[in-house]
């Protein structure tokens, strides 16, 4: 009975329990309604995605008032990916986060810090499952909110600055997403999506609709933190709490991924894209520079929390590059990455707060001989690390493959060189990360022993994740490809 409200309860759920949270006021409370509504929420995204893996397509309306005039939620097998992946690595950090905030989080406001998690989360799913454009804009504004908090309520006063300068560039992108709405509006006279990508191709003075889109494109490359607009990542990552770091890593440039694919191919279309303006080969061009520009700046980073923030850039970067290759094969591989890049680099900061939490300090100089006395988090260190090289049989792999795949098909054999290249680098600056682990003695900033066994179990899920979707590749690629040839995209 309650299947069919799935697309809205999956929202409402953490929604009602964030207040629910917050007055109570306690924090193991917080923590218990956080992971179950987590787990909820986790339930619903695959129940969603096991019924709409065949290409249907739900349309759920709100108040039984009909599209286009009333709210209409949809779910297809791409959204149905996405929100099984934010609730799902909510699911998977919250068992980390429960003995790592503690330490990072003063007592007095954890339970704050959980009602701020949900209200991230219902932000972050709200805007993948709405079908209507001014509510993207709103969940959009939840998520940013309360990420901004979350980053924020940590202990040291660099992360109020960090929170700052993420509030500034969010506001920036979030104003651009909301007067291209407010043009697209003007001209079609409807906020409707499917509807909206209907009329687009009706309209006869195009000046205020590529405005429109212009600002929306930019808005969302801003969230996405794609180079050159990407300042508030390497800040925000690095001073927020562990927690925190991992969570937003495999979700919310992910989610701005998304709407990046959405609005481009759902909304205003291939023809608007790429036959009558030059989005596809800029944007092609951007992921490139951001690949060599994050992967450059990883290489000269003395903490690893920040080597791989900037090695979030440049994975963004590959993202960005299939969106704008346009054929099948290279957004079905920015889709594949885009949840690969979440499930190898949340490890990666899981495994970083491990270490904190076993005494070892921020720099690089931590992880040395880490190997010996974490012997079960550093392998699933190496393994999410191989995988963001792109090694064979990790997950990173297949995505990276269907990118260059894509890009030798649409015949830009320089941004296949840049792939390579720059997946050779990531091997140089993850390479440095594993000598020191494995090949060092323990220092005084090593940590002092395993993590708690909340801290490694789901970071060990993670691990077995990359090695799994990167063996078994049916299911994950038929959804990648079935999802970019549903959005009209060229084989």
């Amino acid at each position: 009975m309650f299947a069919q409200h799935y697309p809205a309860l999956i929202v409402v759920l953490p929604l009602m329990a964030a207040p629910l949270v917050v007055f109570f006021g306690s924090r193991q409370f917080a923590w218990w309604v956080a992971f179950l509504g987590s787990i909820a929420c986790t339930f619903m995204g695959v129940s969603l995605l096991l019924t709409v893996s065949g290409g249907e397509v739900l349309s759920y309306h709100l108040g039984d008032w009909p599209p286009p005039w009333g709210i209409e939620l949809k779910v297809d097998m791409l959204n149905a990916l996405i929100l099984t992946l934010v609730s799902g690595m909510s699911t998977v950090v919250l068992p980390f986060a429960l003995r790592t905030v503690p330490d990072e989080v003063a007592d007095d406001r954890i339970y704050l810090f959980y009602g701020s998690w949900l209200l991230c989360l219902c932000g972050l799913l709200g805007m993948t499952v709405t079908g209507d454009a001014f509510n993207v804009f709103v969940f959009l504004e939840i998520s940013s909110l309360s990420t901004y908090v979350l980053v924020s309520l940590a202990k040291r006063r660099q992360a109020l600055v960090a929170a700052f300068r993420y509030l500034i560039m969010g506001t920036l992108g979030a104003t651009f997403i909301l007067i291209g709405i407010g043009l697209l509006y003007m001209m079609t006279g409807t906020l409707n999506m499917a509807d909206m990508a209907e009329r687009v191709q009706a309209v006869n003075n195009l000046a205020p609709v590529h405005a429109g889109v212009a600002f929306i494109v930019v808005g969302i490359l801003l969230k996405m933190a794609l180079f050159p607009l990407h300042m508030w990542l390497p800040g925000a990552y690095g001073e927020a709490p562990m927690a925190v770091t991992a969570f937003l890593a495999g979700t919310a440039t992910k989610v701005a991924v998304y709407l990046l694919i959405r609005f481009g191919f759902s909304v205003f279309g291939v023809a608007l894209l790429y036959e009558q303006t030059q989005f596809g080969l800029s944007l092609a061009i951007l992921g490139g520079l951001a690949a060599v520009a994050g992967s450059v700046l990883a290489l000269t980073q003395a903490d690893a929390k920040k080597l791989f923030a900037y090695s979030s850039v440049a994975q963004i970067g590959y993202m960005a590059l299939g969106v704008g290759v346009g054929l099948a094969a290279a957004v079905a591989g920015a889709i594949l990455h885009l949840v690969n890049h979440a499930l190898m680099k949340s490890a990666l900061f899981m495994a970083l707060g491990a270490v904190r939490t076993r005494g070892g300090g921020a720099g690089i100089e931590a992880l040395d001989g880490a190997g010996r006395r974490m012997p079960i988090t550093m392998v699933c260190f190496t393994i999410a690390g191989l995988s963001l090289i792109g090694v064979p049989l990790t997950a990173g792999f297949i995505s990276k493959w269907y990118l260059i795949v894509g890009t030798f098909e649409r015949g830009w054999w320089a941004l296949a060189a840049i792939t390579i290249i720059t997946s050779l680098m990531a091997a140089v600056y993850v390479g440095r990360l594993l000598e020191r682990v494995w090949m060092r003695a323990p220092g005084e900033h090593s940590p002092k022993g395993e993590a708690h066994v909340a801290v490694w179990a789901p970071l060990a899920m993670l691990g077995v994740a990359n090695i799994y979707f990167g063996v078994d590749t049916v299911y994950t690629g038929h959804i990648a490809v079935a999802a970019a040839q549903a959005l009209g995209v060229t084989p």
